[in-house]
């Protein structure tokens, strides 16, 4: 996940309130208990400290939510008065997360909301093609390309001047699949997009993927359901395109690990990647982090670390902060920490599981954090 989005949380100071929130079903049970979960957050907000303005800020926030907008739940990020972020969820959680504190807090949207993979799927036929982006926020226009669209049907004639129409016919199909290869390419590009689902002409199709650059196409998939004629979407369609971002997802956590593990700090050798709160503050503060990777649950995440008005003013310990020019550090969370570091240096971030599908390494990495490094580094003799 790219934390890009979530800026606006780290151009201005805290504390931040931030509310995790299933809005329940669409009925009067489900209203009942909306305005109960309302009033239990605003509630736990101001034991915690909140100011009577942000309290409010997030209290009409809540009240406007509706499960019909919002089915899986919503995330809220307010401070100074004001709602500065809110972000849909993809999964529910599972109980109500409210918090008080310095930084937002992000570990939990990562598992709601940041893991899935955001799809760019490519309606197809002879001429053109419409964009659609696929994501938590759920489907989006993501733009179209038009083609020649004359001559586009061949005839079954054998006549030499028939002939030559239908050369025409397939030069005009070859000219639509570099259009559409060109146009779907600089989407991609635009989009933020992880990966690509062909969909469509079965003749067209494949054509349109080969004429891809060699970056696009590694992360393109083509499916024989659906097409870009009304009323041509179909739930095997729906069930392709989620395969793959599951499979696409799947496999990039497989290869960080893969990489985490072949990384990891030899006895004499130089390294690639870290695990533990005091090398990643030292990697975070030396913008050295290239995709942190966090295991919900790890018990380092919740680490007291120290840290300063700027991402990298992070430290384990107070006096270490004061030292980076801070001269009153406050104690957060150190997945909040350091995923203020992450988001302002452009690094990656990945939700590892607890274990793999074999049950094999639970513990990667050790206490729940780690990175992939952008340069390697002599690690520090002990």
């Amino acid at each position: 996940m790219q934390l890009s989005s979530l800026q606006p949380l780290f151009d201005r100071p805290g504390p931040w309130a931030t509310v995790y929130v299933d809005p329940a079903q669409n009925d009067e049970s489900g209203a009942k208990r909306r305005e109960l979960s309302v009033r239990e957050a605003c509630r736990t907000l101001e034991d915690e400290g909140a100011d009577a303005a942000t309290v409010e800020a997030v209290r009409d926030a809540l009240t406007r939510m509706t499960p019909a907008e919002d089915p899986a739940g919503r995330v809220i990020f307010a401070a100074g008065g004001d709602v500065v972020l809110s972000h849909r969820l993809s999964r529910p959680p599972q109980r109500q997360i409210v918090s008080w504190a310095p930084l937002p807090r992000l570990t939990p949207l990562l598992e709601l909301a940041g893991q899935d993979p955001v799809c760019l799927v490519a309606y197809i036929d002879r001429t053109g093609a419409d964009f659609e982006l696929r994501g938590a926020a759920g489907p989006q226009d993501a733009g179209q390309v038009e083609g020649q669209r004359h001559p586009v049907h061949r005839t079954a004639s054998s006549d030499w001047s028939e002939r030559h129409f239908q050369l025409k016919v397939e030069n005009t199909w070859e000219h639509n699949a570099d259009e559409i290869a060109k146009a779907l390419s600089a989407a991609y590009g635009e989009c933020g997009a992880d990966l690509v689902v062909l969909a469509g002409d079965p003749r067209e199709r494949p054509a349109v993927y080969e004429r891809l650059p060699d970056a696009v196409r590694q992360v393109t998939v083509q499916t024989e359901h659906g097409g870009r004629a009304a009323g041509s979407s179909s739930p095997a369609l729906e069930e392709a395109v989620e395969q793959a971002r599951h499979r696409h997802g799947h496999r990039r956590v497989e290869e960080a690990l893969d990489r985490f593990r072949a990384g990891r700090a030899g006895a004499d050798r130089p390294t690639d990647a870290v695990e533990g709160v005091p090398a990643l503050v030292e990697a975070a503060r030396e913008h050295r982090i290239d995709t942190l990777l966090v295991r919900p649950g790890g018990p380092d995440l919740g680490r007291e670390t120290w840290v300063g008005a700027a991402p990298d003013q992070v430290a384990v310990r107070r006096t270490d902060a004061q030292t980076l020019g801070e001269s009153e550090p406050t104690p957060v969370r150190a997945d909040d920490a350091l995923l203020r570091a992450a988001a302002v240096t452009a690094a990656d971030v990945l939700v590892v599981p607890a274990s793999d599908e074999d049950g094999n390494d639970p513990d990667v990495p050790i206490g729940g954090l780690g990175a992939l490094l952008r340069w390697s580094y002599e690690p520090t003799p002990a």
